[in-house]
This record gives structure tokens, C-alpha cells and sequence, in this order.
């Protein structure tokens, strides 16, 4: 009997041939192109991204459905898209990772349904999800088909909000609808120079409108940071940016359903900052900064900003208290006199709602004159954007602790964690004022008739003003109320704060069940 035919094709080897056309990408050449752009490679974004050889990838053999226009025998291994799941500092993430050295990264049905996975997976086992966004948009030749991927990313973004935290990095084009997906996540991070975002692009825009702009100018990452507030983070260069993204989910838990990772601190939580006691100016007008504040009274003074570059008259971010992650919101003196406007009303109220998602304590600071006047405010609807700050606070069901540096005026002071919005521990600085308004407005207001009528107007308002600091610029009518809980020696903060975050630590507080609330949008 004669013995059974060799098999022509090894299928070990047939297994590393197509795992190295898979790794390829594009092709060297596209590769090269991309390294001259200053680019990675989406693999090797990835590697960079996750602890070193966790990457486990999926669906690396998929490629394209599209075989009736103009691409019937243009199949790449993956399609145009890294999907897969490893770890960053030893905790689970899934990422994908778009190829522009493929087809120009655009987005197919296949591509879609590859991102689809790793979101159904990452919702499934409660872990963060991280896009690297690097595409030409939807692929043409699809037609509709592609469109319907886009949806149903955008889908699994919206289902996902609140459950699992998502991080974007436009890390080289991000056009059209294929902004929906970034705008959704939590938090976008843009490299300067090589990345953008738009609806429409500079072509367009000159048609219809007959507007010139480049695409740095429209889009760029220094455009959304500083002017549209698109943009959270930037960063020089592929390799810092997915440092930032690694540093940022040090601060976040996995799911809604856990606490925020502690880590081991060698900061004394009992430090006293002397220096504090003479850092906020007695004069009620003068400027200071509060990240000095801020950095005093966290871990090792640091701050991780978010949005740093816009409304800057508002400071966001994160910081730990006792190796504690907290979220950091605060009124910014240095700026617009701290002032609350469209702007910082809107950074805010995201960033306490995303907290709150992930059961961040959240620390407010405040030092705030109120909302800031004005028709182009009012017309551009400052009541109702204020209010989403008010709801959110108010909606929060996190530790929330106050500490009022100095002014804290009218309404304003009402939507900055007071008390009376379920803040939990409020504190202030001696030289805090809580009242309606300034002394100066105030007597205007009060003492008009008194004034006008006296035979030194201007010395009679001055003994006014002094007469209202005296029973209002003061924290003590709050304090003797209970709208704070105590008035503290600034060089105490630390101390204070760490003790009330271990006291809220075993917080539990519900909303009244509902659908969801209808935040004024």
C-alpha cells in the first residue's frame, strides 16, 4: 500500500507567513512615509502604550468585504485596524489602534466590526477602552456599509459612557463623522502637528463659505485646546502622548463598579504648609494663584491638569490626597478673577460628571466674584450653561469637600459644592468672604439714599464698606449657620482634607430612581 501523499503546505509555516503579512501593515514603503511624517506605526503605538509583551491581538487575519468597487484583490491582513487587549501598569485595557499605512486607515464594515469586538469585550470584563485614531475616514468604496460601522462604534461609545472609562488619540487625521466616536469618549488626547479634527475640512469650507483656513488652523491640536475645548490633552510627539494617556488611567478606576487605585505615598497626609497662611492676598481684588494652593495641599504637590489650555480662568484635574486619587476643580484668581462663564461653566461640569461616573472624590476650591456679566454671555445663554454645572454638582453622589480660599459671591457660590447642593464637608480659609455680592456693589445698592445725602459722600461710602466687610466679608456668619462646617488655618488643608476623605470613605447616597435626568443641554 502506498503511503499517503506529503502535504505541499506546512501549515506551521503556513501560520508565520501569514503572521508576518499581517504585521507588514501597509507595506514598508507606506511604513517609511509614515516615520517621515513623524508618525508610528499603529503596532508600534501599541507597544508603546501597553506594559511590554501583553498585547494580545484580535482578528488579525480579517480583511475586506468590498469586492465590487475598485478594490476586489486589495486585501491587507487586519484591514486597516491593530485590535486587542494587554495591560497598562498590570491593569486589563483593550485597544485598537487605526493603520493609515492601510488603505489610509479608512473605516470598512470588517474594520468597524473588529472596534465593535474589543468595546463588547471591554463592556463584558469592566475595563477601559483606549482608541488611536490615525484615518482617512470612511472607505469610499463600501458605500453605505461603512457608514453603518460608524454607528455602531458610535453606539457602543454611548452605551459604554458611565460604565467603562474611553480614552482617544488623534494621533494623525480624525475628519467627518469619524469625530462623533473621540467627541463621545472621555477624554481626547491630539499631537501637535500631525493630528486634527473637523467636520468639514478647508476645501469645504472655502466653497461654501468662502473662508481660508488650514487645517492646523482649523483643527489642529493647539485649535482645540486653547479656542473650541474639543481637546483635553496635548502632547509634542506619538511617544509623550501615550505616556500622558498611560499616566491619566493611573487616576481611574476599571469600571463604575470600583474605587480608584490607591498607590503608596511617602507625603506625611499630617504636612503642614505654612506657607499658605500668607498666600491669599487680604484685598479681595488681587490676584493669586491657586495651583499654588492646590499643589500645597496634594501628594508630592502634583497636579495632573486636564484642559489646561482653555477657559483657564477654571483649573481641572487630578491629584492625590493620601494616595487617594481626587478630582480637582477650582476657581482660578489669576485669570478673569476667577470668574464663572460659558467657557469654565462647561469644563467644569463635564469633568465633575465624569467623577462621578467613576467614584472620583471630588475637591472644589473657590474663589469665585460670580458669573461673569454681559450681552455676548446672556445672548450666548450663560443661564443655561451655568445650570449644567449647577446640576451636575447637584446630581453628584461622591465625597465632595469645599474649601472656600476667599470669595464666594452670589449664585456662584451656590453652584461651587456649597453645602446646601449636598457638598459634605465644607471648609474655609479665614479670609474667606461669603455674601452676595462685593462690599463695594453691595453699599452702592444699600446705602445709595444714605450716601447721596450725606455731606462727604465718599467718606460715608467708605464707612459703609468697612461697616458691610465687617459683618460680611467674613466667614464666620456662614460658620455660626452651619453653611460651613469650620473655619481652618490654611496651613491645616492637608491634614483636613485627608481626614475627611477617610471619614467619606464609606459614602453611600442614591438619586431618586429615574430614567435619567434631563440635564438643561
Amino acid at each position: 500500500m502506498a503511503p499517503p501523499p506529503t502535504s505541499v503546505t506546512d501549515p506551521i509555516a503556513k501560520l508565520d507567513e501569514l503572521n508576518q503579512r499581517a504585521m507588514e501593515g501597509g507595506g514598508a514603503a507606506r511604513i517609511e512615509k509614515q516615520h517621515a511624517a513623524g508618525k508610528l506605526t499603529a503596532r508600534e503605538r501599541i507597544d508603546l502604550l501597553l506594559d511590554p509583551g501583553s498585547f494580545v491581538e484580535v482578528d488579525r487575519f480579517v480583511t475586506h468585504r468590498c469586492g465590487d468597487f475598485g478594490m476586489p484583490d486589495q486585501k491587507v491582513l487586519g484591514d486597516g485596524v491593530v485590535t486587542g487587549y494587554g495591560r497598562v501598569d498590570g491593569r486589563q485595557v483593550f485597544v485598537f489602534a487605526q493603520d493609515f499605512t492601510v488603505f489610509g486607515g479608512s473605516l470598512s464594515a470588517t474594520y468597524a466590526s473588529k472596534i465593535c469586538k474589543v468595546m463588547d469585550l471591554a463592556l463584558k470584563v469592566g475595563a477601559p477602552v483606549i482608541g488611536l485614531n490615525d484615518s482617512g475616514g470612511a472607505r469610499i468604496q463600501e458605500g453605505v456599509e461603512s457608514l453603518a460601522g460608524y454607528a455602531d462604534i458610535f453606539l457602543r461609545n454611548t452605551l459604554a459612557s458611565g460604565v467603562i472609562p474611553q480614552i482617544s488619540a488623534i494621533m494623525g487625521p480624525c475628519a467627518g463623522g469619524a469625530v462623533y466616536s473621540p467627541a463621545i469618549t472621555d477624554f481626547i488626547h491630539m499631537v501637535e502637528g500631525s493630528s486634527y479634527m473637523f467636520i468639514t475640512g478647508p476645501d469645504v469650507i472655502k466653497t461654501v463659505t468662502h473662508e481660508e483656513v488650514t487645517k492646523e488652523e482649523l483643527g489642529g491640536a493647539s485649535a482645540h485646546a486653547v479656542k473650541s475645548g474639543v481637546c483635553h490633552f496635548t502632547s509634542p510627539d506619538d511617544a509623550a502622548c501615550l505616556a500622558q494617556v498611560r499616566e491619566l488611567l493611573s487616576f481611574l478606576p476599571s469600571n463604575n463598579q470600583e474605587d480608584p487605585p490607591r498607590r503608596p505615598v511617602s507625603d506625611p497626609v499630617d504636612r503642614e504648609a505654612p506657607e499658605l497662611d500668607g498666600l491669599v492676598p487680604l484685598e479681595s481684588n488681587r490676584p493669586y494663584d491657586i495651583k499654588q494652593v492646590i499643589q500645597a495641599a496634594v501628594d508630592d504637590g502634583y497636579l495632573f491638569e486636564v484642559q489646561e489650555q482653555y477657559a483657564r480662568n477654571m483649573v481641572v484635574g487630578f491629584a492625590r490626597i493620601g494616595g487617594r486619587p481626587v478630582g480637582i476643580v477650582a476657581n482660578q484668581p489669576a485669570v478673569l478673577a476667577g470668574v464663572l462663564d460659558i467657557d469654565a461653566s462647561l469644563k467644569a461640569a463635564r469633568f465633575v460628571r465624569f467623577c462621578d461616573c467613576f467614584n472620583i472624590p471630588l475637591v472644589t476650591w473657590v474663589d469665585v466674584p460670580g458669573f461673569l456679566p454681559g450681552v455676548g454671555q446672556e445672548h450666548r445663554g450663560i443661564i443655561t450653561h451655568g445650570a449644567k454645572l449647577l446640576f451636575a454638582y447637584c446630581e453628584a453622589t461622591v465625597p465632595k469637600l469645599t474649601v472656600i480660599t476667599r470669595k464666594a459671591y452670589g449664585g456662584a457660590y451656590d453652584v461651587m459644592s456649597s453645602k446646601h447642593i449636598r457638598g459634605d464637608v465644607n471648609l474655609a480659609f479665614p479670609t474667606a468672604e461669603i455674601a452676595v455680592m462685593g462690599a463695594s456693589g453691595a453699599v452702592n445698592i444699600i446705602y445709595n439714599k444714605e450716601i447721596s445725602k450725606a455731606a462727604d459722600p465718599e467718606a460715608a461710602r467708605e464707612a459703609f464698606v468697612e461697616e458691610y466687610k465687617s459683618k460680611f466679608a467674613n466667614p464666620y456668619k456662614a460658620a455660626e449657620l452651619g453653611f460651613v462646617d469650620e473655619v481652618i488655618y490654611p496651613r491645616e488643608v492637608r491634614r483636613r482634607l485627608a481626614t475627611a476623605l477617610d471619614m467619606l470613605a464609606s459614602k453611600r447616597l442614591s438619586n431618586p430612581p429615574r430614567k435619567h435626568g434631563n440635564i438643561p443641554l
